[in-house]
């Protein structure tokens, strides 16, 4: 088969470099998005999907509106017998879609119709699912709704980052639409309709969404800083008494603590554990972190060096005293 690969982010790289190496199909052709500027110096940066195909001698899209008229012409001259989708970024339309010859399939990072929308690896994990995997759904018009093709499963690990986890997808990704295609081949490819009334959504996150709310319970809390990291980063604010102003402070990695009695926001230091914050049930540990202006660090590292953070420090912004546990 004649396939055209469309995608943006590092998860798709494995994918594509599968579908270069494949013997049975023919890669014809690459879209990606534009370069974007990034950095200080918001010089611009190619996706790893343009860096994957940069020394290969390959027909590399990158339209800023894929639904153009010219994309779309582009696209029909490859003629492809299959369009594969992963990690995009952009709707692709109708006349995109009935481009390929006998399907144009999207690999999807959440188990179909749990967590359509662009981030189902976070949501995953802040939600606590013991699976997730690849879904290689049909292609149509709507967020993640197509027919499903084939699924593929994978355990969320109780350590498990949003960064460990995509790379596993990322890695299972290829053989699932290998196996896909021999389906499609041999014309015995199932096509199964999503059940909307189960279906959950995953939209894209903002760096706010990282903010700590102190007000949930402890294993929540580390769920989302699992889920958060890398993107967009769980953080909080602590007061920095010595120059009157607030610093904030990113956690990596927490770990649940529920023999300990600590106001909700606030933190102090133990003997076995540096730095422990107050959650609206139970409390976290501290273990990985990045202070504002400083570097990243162990937890123990950080006290050491900035012992007034565990001193009964507000974590919450706006906050000048620690707040009360309530009575319920």
């Amino acid at each position: 088969m004649r396939v055209v690969f469309i995608g943006t982010g590092e998860i798709g790289v494995p994918t594509l470099r599968m579908l270069q190496r494949s013997q049975e199909h023919k890669l014809v052709g690459v879209i990606t998005q534009p370069d974007k500027p990034a950095g200080r110096d918001q010089r611009l940066k190619p996706s790893p999907i343009k860096l994957a195909v940069r020394d290969i001698p390959l027909p590399l899209l990158q339209p800023k509106r894929i639904k153009s008229d010219q994309a779309i012409s582009e696209i029909r001259a490859l003629a492809p017998d299959l369009i594969v989708v992963m990690a995009y970024g952009q709707i692709l339309p109708r006349s995109v879609l009935n481009a390929a010859r006998i399907a144009s399939l999207n690999l999807h990072a959440s188990l179909l119709p749990r967590w359509r929308g662009a981030a189902p690896i976070q949501a995953a994990i802040a939600a606590g699912d013991r699976l997730t995997g690849i879904t290689i759904i049909y292609m149509d018009e709507g967020l993640d709704t197509g027919d499903i093709l084939l699924k593929r499963e994978t355990q969320i690990d109780s350590r498990d980052t949003a960064g460990s986890l995509h790379t596993r997808l990322a890695k299972i990704a290829p053989d699932a639409l290998a196996e896909a295609m021999v389906q499609l081949s041999q014309n015995r490819a199932a096509r199964i309709p999503q059940e909307n009334a189960l279906a959950t959504y995953a939209p894209k996150l903002e760096r706010e969404h990282g903010r700590i709310d102190w007000d949930e319970a402890a294993e929540v809390i580390e769920r989302k800083i699992r889920a958060f990291n890398p993107w967009p980063g769980a953080f909080t604010q602590v007061w920095d008494a010595r120059h009157n102003c607030k610093r904030t402070l990113k956690v990596f990695a927490a770990a649940i603590t529920g023999d300990v009695h600590v106001n909700v926001g606030t933190a102090i230091s133990l003997p076995d554990r540096a730095l422990v914050f107050g959650a609206g049930k139970g409390a976290l540990a501290l273990l990985d972190v990045h202070l504002e202006g400083s570097r990243r660090m162990t937890v123990d590292e950080l006290v050491r060096g900035h012992p007034w953070i565990a001193q009964g420090t507000p974590g919450t912004a706006g906050e000048s005293q620690p707040r009360k546990r309530s009575s319920s």
